[in-house]
């Protein structure tokens, strides 16, 4: 539907428009949880106490076709190894460009 910007305005649907978004306004804002303790409850502060907690990672020993790289100290796979530096320590190819 085609609409006339140039027509002069009706001042009953502005006060509509105006108050129908004044409701819904307040409607969204009673849906939105006030309680900060419930909200705090989901982040973890740095340096807590975590030593009763379990870890749910699973832990994968390193393959015969990785390698430690000597730079960044992250386990590569051999496709990555870009060289062996003079101690004989390897290097991935990151490291190395």
């Amino acid at each position: 539907m085609a609409q006339d910007y140039d027509s002069p305005r009706n001042k009953d649907e502005d006060e509509e428009s105006l108050q129908a978004l004044g409701k819904s306004a307040q409607s969204s804002s009673s849906d939105i949880d006030d309680d900060e303790n419930a909200i705090a409850e989901d982040y973890e502060l740095p340096g807590a106490d975590l030593s009763n907690e379990d870890s749910s990672v699973t832990v994968i020993p390193m393959q015969g076709d990785e390698f430690i790289c000597s730079q960044c100290f992250l386990v590569k796979h051999r496709s990555q190894l870009a060289y062996m530096d003079e101690d004989g320590q390897p290097v991935c190819e990151e490291c190395a460009a």
